[in-house]
């Protein structure tokens, strides 16, 4: 089996060369007395495909992302919040952003924050998604509201009433169709600590 392969090999690699004899086949001369001459085997000049290597210009689509981010200042909702003792101790606060973001495409969108609803060492903060007439044609952009929270370290989780725009970075917010969704899902022992 080797020697077919190698055959066929061998018979392909001579096919696609193109092959051209320099130099005619001599063979030794013989003497009875067994003196030789030196022969000369035939050489062959053996032309292989050009290849070229480099570079050329063509039009591609490639992806591009431009986000134009700018410093402003505006005034934030604050929410300061004191834990009960835990056994006269006090409970240490930090101030920090609570921020919600949402990816939208095709239209304009606007999300605010509205309550923020409190269970032991558990917020949950409750946003509302709108649908704007203006539409943004190919565009992605992220929007976002935020509110600063004094307060122990808690555990935050954003609920959004609106519909879900379909964009995997919005996979790690719960969405609702309705308020009454989120009173049916927080029951009764959340406490309302903020509301807009």
């Amino acid at each position: 089996m080797k020697k077919v392969i190698m055959t066929i090999m061998a018979a392909a690699f001579i096919v696609s060369c193109d092959v051209n004899q320099t130099k005619k086949t001599k063979l030794p001369e013989v003497e009875v007395d067994v003196e030789t001459e030196a022969g000369q085997l035939p050489s062959y000049n053996v032309e292989w495909a050009d290849i070229n290597v480099g570079t050329t210009t063509k039009k591609v689509t490639v992806p591009k992302i431009v986000v134009i981010t700018e410093e402003v200042e505006v005034e934030v909702p604050y929410v300061d919040v004191d834990m009960p003792n835990d056994n006269n101790n006090k409970i240490e606060k930090e101030e920090k952003t609570v921020l919600v973001e949402v990816e939208v495409d095709e239209n304009m969108h606007e999300i605010d924050i509205k309550e923020i609803r409190a269970s032991q060492n558990n917020l949950v903060v409750i946003s509302e998604l709108e649908a704007k007439n203006q539409t943004l044609g190919d565009k992605k952009i992220r929007i976002s509201d935020q509110i600063t929270l004094n307060a122990p370290d808690l555990n935050v989780k954003h609920y959004i009433v609106g519909e879900k725009p379909d964009r995997v970075f919005n996979s790690q917010h719960k969405y609702f169709e309705t308020m009454e969704e989120v009173d049916e899902a927080l029951q009764k022992d959340y406490k309302v600590i903020y509301s807009k």
